[in-house]
């Protein structure tokens, strides 16, 4: 099987892993990054202030995402550019509680993705002082980029992957889980899911957050 996947990284708006404020994916397939997409995200109301901490981080204003589509909106492009991908986010945890919350704030149904951390496989594969997002990027040899621009960190995460699986003679995303003895983890969700996985998401484990072999 091919090193298929779809990168993914949320900036917030403030504390509340709700605030979903902007989204960067990035598509790899058999290896090769072959499409990229960002865009920025009207929080859902009650998660929508904008906190000067997360400002500084990521540059983003309230003004900024005025016209920018809710969160309801942009779910199906969202998952119409993933379709059945598994994920990938450096520090997974918070990107898919981010989907999750921002889900349940709405109403929404978050789509089951199954997922893997490529901070969780950069541990176990690279001999580093810092395991932040740049510093792991550097050594796959993906540099000078926009930290914390959504769509560029998702690139990020994209080629640190790609590297990782390299490293270790990786064909797909579930060897490379189990060359770095990682879990693919999922989101559980009942149905029905967003027409674009609905129908090539695997059957759900009766957990929130399973662990699949």
């Amino acid at each position: 099987m091919p090193l298929d996947f779809t990168a993914i990284d949320f900036e917030t708006a403030n504390s509340s892993n709700a605030s979903a404020c902007a989204v960067g994916l990035a598509r790899v397939r058999d290896g090769v990054v072959v499409a990229t997409a960002g865009w920025l995200i009207q929080p859902p109301p009650g998660h929508d202030r904008f906190f000067e901490l997360n400002t500084r981080i990521h540059g983003l204003r309230a003004e900024d995402v005025v016209d920018a589509k809710t969160w309801s909106e942009q779910l199906d492009d969202l998952a119409a550019f993933a379709g059945a991908d598994v994920l990938v986010a450096h520090n997974a945890g918070f990107d898919m509680m981010v989907l999750r919350r921002a889900c349940e704030a709405t109403g929404d149904v978050y789509p089951p993705y199954r997922y893997v951390c490529s901070l969780q496989v950069a541990r176990k594969l690279y001999d580093l002082d810092s395991y932040r997002l740049p510093s792991v990027a550097a050594a796959a040899g993906f540099i000078d980029f926009p930290h914390h621009d959504a769509t560029a960190d998702a690139l990020a995460c994209a080629h640190i992957m790609i590297d990782a699986a390299r490293r270790v003679d990786a064909e797909d995303i579930a060897a490379l889980a189990d060359a770095a003895g990682v879990r693919t983890s999922q989101i559980f969700m009942p149905e029905p899911v967003p027409e674009a996985v609905a129908e090539a998401q695997p059957t759900l484990a009766p957990e929130l957050f399973a662990t699949v072999a």
